[in-house]
């Protein structure tokens, strides 16, 4: 079966939840406004695409390919990217709302999230090393055996981390958000 290509188009204020969005490799491409909550986007390449201003919730990512690709604005809540192709697997976050998803064991070294509402996620074996996390709200996110080497969590907040159960040399933290590396010993620190 031949996949159609599409390449540097724009597509604004369009409501796939009638109609899908047809399955293709998008190169390229801009989607601003659009409505793609609930959509199967599975076997769905995007290569260099931007994503603004977007509701993504709850859409199926079967093999989805995210390639060197942007998330600016978008409501993006449960989910599923360990389904996604791992690939040239890429994304960026600024701004957008991801609670609730899941990035098991996904390979995401360098990944920004800048000023993104990240809490109920499963980072679970994820590789996060290097890593950028500015302004995030971590709330209920869950690490477990998860690499944050060098990860920079210094101005995140609201995390709760077991060093004893990832791994976190060199990774950057910042008082008092520290403290979320200490929650079970449950110490009094004054």
């Amino acid at each position: 079966m031949r996949t159609n290509y599409i390449e540097d188009q724009v597509f604004e204020k369009v409501n796939y939840t009638l109609t899908g969005l047809p399955v293709a490799e998008y190169d390229n491409c801009t989607f601003k406004n659009c409505d793609l909550s609930n959509v199967n986007l599975s076997h769905i390449s995007f290569m260099q695409c931007s994503f603004d201003n977007c509701n993504l919730s709850l859409a199926l990512l079967g093999q989805t390919a995210f390639k060197e690709v942007k998330f600016t604005n978008c409501k993006m809540l449960g989910l599923h990217f360990e389904h996604c192709s791992d690939f040239l697997f890429e994304v960026s976050f600024d701004n957008c709302q991801l609670n609730m998803s899941v990035f098991y064991q996904r390979k995401m070294t360098k990944t920004i999230f800048n000023q993104c509402n990240v809490s109920e996620v499963d980072f679970t074996e994820t590789n996060l090393s290097q890593a950028v996390f500015t302004n995030c709200d971590l709330s209920g996110t869950m690490f477990e055996r998860t690499n944050l080497e060098k990860a920079d969590l210094s101005v995140a907040f609201n995390y709760t981390i077991d060093p004893e159960k990832n791994k976190i040399k060199k990774a950057k933290f910042s008082m008092p958000g520290v403290m979320g590396l200490l929650a079970k010993y449950d110490l009094t620190i004054k």
